[in-house]
Order: C-alpha cells, then structure tokens, then sequence
C-alpha cells in the first residue's frame, strides 16, 4: 500500500470505438453486457450479450444511415436506460457527433442547448413527450425526433423500435451503409456540456481518440471487477467513458440501475464486486452504517473490530468478509470496490471502508480531461490524495503559493480539442496543448496528486489567508446529523471576506433522535470541536441552518 507498482500491461490497445465492440464480440461474444429490469415486469431481469448488444448498434445505425444522418450531430434526453447505452455506442462508431443532454434541463435549457450544438437527430425519453412539438417550432434543425418509448410514427416523430426495426431489415437484406463507415480519430465525437444552459452554454469537443485513450490507459493504471451496477447519470463522462466504456472494454457485465432510491436494493438484486460513484452517495453509506450500528447496539462493537481486523491484516490473516459480513451482505454480498470521483472524500470515509474490507479508490477528473485525469490503485491507496496520474498525460503546476499548492494543468492524449464555437473560451484554458483544470492541488512525495479546491470557491480572506472550503466542509461534514454544507465567506462593509460561515442542512431524525433544545448551540459547539486542529484563520464564526436541501446537480453535487 505503500508505493506503486507495474501498471497492466496485458491490456489490448484499441484505436476506436468500433475495434473495441468488435473485439469485445470477438473475445467475450457470449459473455453477458447489460443485466435491466423488464419495464413490463420488474421482477424479470433481461439479459444482453456483448453479440447481441454489437447487432443492436448495428441495426440502429443502419437505420440513422438510412435517413443520411450517420455524419450528423446526434443528441439524446433521457433516464439511465439500455436503449440509451445503444444510441450512445450507436453514433460513437458512426462518423457523426454525439451530444448528451442533462436530464434535469427546463425546456429552454434544452431548445438552447440543441440550437447551440447543431444536432440533426433529437433521441428522448418518455418523459419529454410533452416538449417535443415546442421544440420542434424553436429548433428547426432538428430533423428527426425518435422516441425511445414511443409505439407509433408520426410524421418526423418516430418510433425507436418501428426505426430500429426497419434498420433491421436493411441489415438482413445486406447493407452495409453503417458497418462500413470509418472515421478519423482525431474528429469530434463526444460533445458535452458541462454548464450553463440559460446563457452561451459551454460545449466541451472530445475526439474518440481522447475516449479510447481514457480507457485503454485507464485500466492500465485500475483494476475493475466483471461486474458492475452502473448508477450515475449517463450523460455525464464520468458514467458513460470511465463507467460505461472501460467497462465494455474489460467485457465486464453492466447492470442499469433503474433508480436512485433503489440503489441498495440494486446492490442485493445483482450482487457486483464494483460500483462507480460519487462522495455524496458514500458519505449517505457510511452515517447509515454507523447509524444502524448505534441502533441495534453494535456500534461498539464494530469500533472494536476494526483495530483487531488491521492488526490480523498486518501478519497476513484477512478476516473481514466474516467480521464485517452483515455490511457486506447489505451491499449485496459480493462488492470489493468502490471507484469515487466528482469531489474530495473524507479520508476516514476511504479508511473505514478499506478497513471494512470494501476497497473505497478516489479519483479526479474534469469533463475538458475525458473525464479521467488520475487514480488510486488497489494496492497503492490513499484517501487523502486522488492517486496516480495516467500514464497518457502530464501534470504541472502553476501560480504556486506559499503552501505548496499550484493550479492543475494537464497534458496528453486525454484533453480536449477546446469548447465548441467559442475559441475565446478555449484559449482562456488551453496553452500550447496545457489545460489549466483551474483546481488547486500538489503532488506529495509518493506522486499522487492531492486536489485542494476549485479555484472559483476559494476564499481570500482579508488577511490574505487563502481558505478552500471544501477542506473544511469535510471537517463538518463529520458531525453525525449534518447531511450537508457549504463553507462560504463573510463579508465586511467594504466587501472583504474577515471571516467564515458555515451554511448547513441537518439530518432531521437524528437531531430528533438527540432530544435538544438548542440544536444551534449543540451545533456550534460540535463544529467548533471537529475543526479544534484547524489554525484560527480556518475557524467557522458563524452557522446558517438551512430548512431545506441545497439545489444540486444530477450527479448529487451542491450547486453554490
């Protein structure tokens, strides 16, 4: 755990999309991809192979062919869902672009990002039946609008499988108007939006070169299981390139979680050794572990068994799967890792659950980075930091401070081509091939890289002290009944931050389960007592305890 080691070398480099489905059929035809419910019968679990699954993207993507829309930009709304993952595949190995839409945009958002990206072809869900013909009227471009659950056609409003079927046909009748196209890596494939929707939204170019390079690379340096329950939304790239597409490269099973509130539930049903997510979802596991624990009386003895546990570890004697077998059993049986990314995780969170026997491997990446830029190993682990850097690319620091910590920059086969008509934009962060991620962070003397905080959080506070919030959110964040919070700065008359308020958002049934008067005092107090190592300038001052939950994003990150 102390230092790294050889990196995977018995992985087959793949130059595209299309030569990593047809080596996966090749390799692994009658392994089984996809595990979903049957929408018709929640209980009946529908199984795809790696075959199965090439021919669907075949016949789709003859059918795109056939109405001349294989070079154009694509664009798709809608739940995690098989029928996603084809159109997704579909056009990756097409000579068109695809352009993933966040699922929690308004209408307009939606018209804006569209009319912004260019797309021809508009594949939904569903649940935006009720938008299509508004967006129709304000999105002339659009040509053709396939509704993945749509039964009939109407007009330029089309059925998935009506569509897919006649792709079919053409395919049985021998065309080969999709399986024949080629195209050049280094073109735009993979345009994503990372922002704003209302104003000049932000389209981030990936090139299939990029993606391929996020996963050949990517399972260098990581060792992911065979199975997996895919849980984060797929337009996002942490889900559908470092999820969806190492996956597909290692012939790993995919199961499509169907819903977040069955996350758990999900577990149990498909038993997978790993699961990629985000801290929020870890931090919930860890307070209702222990919760439970309290509940049932537990608690101390599992605070016991942990130190013997790591003792035994030490001469070589791993018990946990049988110390710890309850917890296990309530992850479904079988899971051995947990990949984290998308913010900074407590380090007693990756402890306890590393020492749990459920291996917890930060990451970071940023979209403008495939999204994948470093990770922890499952032998060369620490929570603290966000692990190795790929081996495709090359950090550097910049504007260093007198702590040592310097803004991000990276360079290599995983970064961008630039945003999408927006060259401003683009050489505001990108320079001579360096991407400047705008997060600051170092490299400690082991070469992991440790991620501090997002330069537009960072508090500059009178005294000159630089303060990322993140850090101390995490201190907080260990109080048992706060569920969540956000460190921000607190002005004077003359607009300088002097000091910090801690804003919060309590986990009502513990506060309950406390039985107190003054929960703003306890509060304090408790803050107060987390950040006791922290130096002055760090210290909350003040508290905001919040009534309702903080917005956040579909991958559960505050928006601030």
């Amino acid at each position: 755990m102390n230092k790294n080691y050889a990196l995977n070398k018995n992985i087959t480099k793949i130059t595209s999309i299309k030569e990593m489905l047809d080596l996966s059929v090749k390799e692994a035809g009658y392994n089984i991809a996809f595990e979903y419910k049957d929408e018709q019968n929640q209980d009946n679990i529908i199984k795809v192979t790696y075959k199965e699954f090439v021919k669907d993207t075949e016949e789709l993507g003859t059918g795109i062919s056939n109405i001349g829309m294989a070079d154009k930009h694509i664009a798709i709304i809608g739940e995690n869902s098989y029928k996603w993952l084809t159109v997704y595949l579909t056009v990756l190995k097409s000579t068109g672009v695809f352009v993933p839409i966040d699922r929690e945009l308004t209408c307009k958002e939606i018209i804006n990002v569209l009319k912004h990206s260019d797309s021809e072809v508009l594949f939904y869900s569903q649940k935006y039946e009720k938008w299509i013909q508004e967006i129709k009227e304000n999105v002339p471009n659009i040509k053709f609008f396939i509704g993945l659950d749509r039964k009939e056609n109407n007009e330029n409003i089309l059925s998935y499988e009506m569509f897919k079927e006649n792709g079919k046909k053409l395919l049985e009748k021998g065309s080969k108007i999709y399986t024949n196209l080629q195209d050049d890596v280094n073109n735009l494939k993979l345009l994503v939006y990372t922002s704003g929707t209302t104003g000049n939204p932000k389209g981030v170019m990936l090139t299939e070169h990029n993606l391929v390079s996020v996963v050949y690379y990517g399972l260098q340096v990581a060792d992911i299981g065979q199975k997996c329950l895919s849980v984060l939304p797929y337009h996002h790239t942490y889900e559908a390139v470092a999820g969806i597409l190492v996956a597909l490269h290692k012939h790993s099973c995919i199961c499509i979680n169907d819903s977040l509130k069955n996350v758990l539930k999900n577990l149990q049903l498909y038993k997978p050794d790993y699961i990629y997510l985000v801290p929020a979802f870890t931090e919930i596991f860890y307070k209702n572990i222990w919760s439970n624990a309290g509940k049932t009386g537990k608690d101390k003895i599992l605070r016991k068994m942990i130190p013997i546990s790591n003792n035994l570890r030490k001469i070589g004697i791993d018990l946990r799967p049988k110390l710890f077998k309850s917890i296990h059993e309530a992850f479904g049986g079988n899971l051995k890792e947990i990949i984290c990314g998308g913010a900074p995780i407590r380090p007693e969170i990756g402890k306890f659950f590393n020492d749990i026997g459920i291996t917890l491997l930060n990451g970071y990446g940023i979209t403008e980075c495939s999204p994948l830029v470093s990770v922890n190993r499952m032998k060369f682990n620490d929570s603290s930091t966000v692990g190795v850097v790929l081996p495709c690319c090359d950090i550097k620091l910049e504007n260093i401070n007198e702590d040592g910590d310097g803004e991000i920059c990276v360079k290599g086969d995983i970064v961008m081509k630039g945003y999408y008509k927006d060259q401003e934009k683009t050489d505001k962060v990108l320079n001579n091939g360096w991407f400047n991620t705008e997060d600051f962070g170092s490299i400690n003397p082991k070469g992991q890289l440790v991620i501090n905080g997002r330069k537009k959080n960072l508090i500059v506070l009178d005294n000159g002290k630089n303060v990322y919030p993140e850090e101390i959110e995490n201190y907080v964040l260990s109080i048992p009944y706060v569920k969540e919070v956000i460190v921000k700065g607190k002005k004077n008359k003359n607009g300088q931050e002097i000091s910090l308020i801690a804003e919060v958002f309590l986990d009502q049934e513990k506060v309950q389960e406390m039985d107190v008067n003054n929960i703003k005092e306890v509060l304090k107090k408790d803050i107060s007592q987390v950040c006791e190592e922290l130096p002055v300038f760090k210290k909350i001052t003040d508290i905001e305890i919040r009534d309702e939950e903080f917005e956040k994003t579909t991958t559960n990150k505050i928006k601030r």
